[in-house]
């Protein structure tokens, strides 16, 4: 497949450079590490790997131009530049999958090319970029895909195949928008909570960030689940997410809040995502990963006290940290 890579990020450069070393051509759509790229490849290294492949880069995507697979790893606060960045890629017989957290990214896309087009994927992958075009892979890597308000196609598959040809293990499921949410079962408590712990537990009780408080350290997930504050407080958002969930007929059971805070405990010292993008001053992906499923459960009249005073808060640091406060 001739294959472009968007967002090229740690994510983004990742999967792709491990799609190219498969001998797929792939094109990185690259800005600040265009000559890194053009020079000397990408660069992936961990404990299970280690290696360098030289992929196809571009810093405009009509010098790409229309390829098979168009792989989004874009945070999701760039997703306005979608119109600007993908129709020089996109053909009719052009796959588009997004790998983006949260919810609305196979929503955007859909108001620009049609459905039977679109496909979206969750990484379950710890992932740091270390430098330009090097990438330290951590632990993790599977890909469960799917496509946007449709059964699996035959192409679906096919891509499935091409990514565990490539070593990267992946599954297809029926049905994403289920998916979608018993991830965000994790995400919304442990990105969410890792980052408001920063403004203290009273504040993310009463859902207001004080104006003339100072912001704390920001807790890490071994943290919060060895709080007996803060404990009872990720179940609870757990289990909101799973009844908002549950109102769209999603059906997933209380339990799998238990079994995801067992799963977290063996991570060890983990910062989730959010929690590094606000450490280093990056917007927060605040509509995809809590204002969206904020929203859905409003419209399905689902009490979520704990996710509501959760998101007044998160937005509350996000635009302190755009005027320059720190967490220490």
């Amino acid at each position: 497949m001739k294959i472009a890579i968007v967002g090229c990020g740690a994510l983004g450069s990742y999967y792709g450079a491990k799609l190219n070393y498969d001998g797929h051509e792939t094109w990185f759509l690259a800005r600040s590490d265009f000559e890194a790229i053009r020079r000397a490849g990408v660069r992936v290294t961990g404990a299970s790997e280690s290696f360098t492949t030289r992929p196809k880069c571009a810093q405009s995507p009509s010098a790409i131009g229309v390829c098979d697979l168009v792989i989004i790893g874009l945070k999701t606060t760039a997703n306005d530049q979608f119109a600007h960045l993908l129709p020089p890629l996109v053909g009719p017989s052009t796959a588009i999958l997004t790998l983006q957290n949260g919810l609305g990214n196979e929503e955007d896309l859909a108001r620009l090319f049609p459905v039977p087009q679109i496909l979206g994927g969750l990484c379950f992958v710890s992932l740091n970029r270390i430098g330009p075009a090097e990438i330290r892979h951590i632990n993790g890597g599977r890909i469960l895909m799917g496509e946007h308000l449709r059964w699996p196609e035959p192409r679906t598959h096919d891509i499935a195949s091409a990514f565990r040809h490539a070593g990267v293990p992946c599954d297809v499921t029926d049905n994403l928008a289920r998916a979608h949410w018993l991830k965000l079962v994790w995400n919304i408590a442990f990105n969410g909570l890792g980052v408001a712990s920063a403004a203290g537990l009273d504040a993310v009780l009463q859902g207001e960030v004080p104006a003339s408080s100072a912001l704390g350290p920001c807790l890490p997930t071994n943290e919060l689940l060895g709080s007996s504050l803060w404990l009872p407080l990720v179940r609870e958002v757990m289990l909101e997410v799973i009844a908002a969930a549950n109102a769209l007929n999603l059906k997933i059971e209380p339990d799998y809040a238990d079994r995801e805070i067992e799963r977290t405990r063996g991570m060890g010292v983990y910062y989730a995502s959010t929690l590094v993008d606000f450490e280093r001053g990056s917007p927060l992906e605040l509509k995809s990963l809590f204002l969206e499923p904020l929203r859905l459960a409003r419209e399905s009249q689902v009490p979520v006290p704990r996710l509501d005073a959760l998101a007044r808060v998160l937005v509350s640091l996000d635009r302190l940290r755009g005027t320059g406060a720190k967490s220490g």
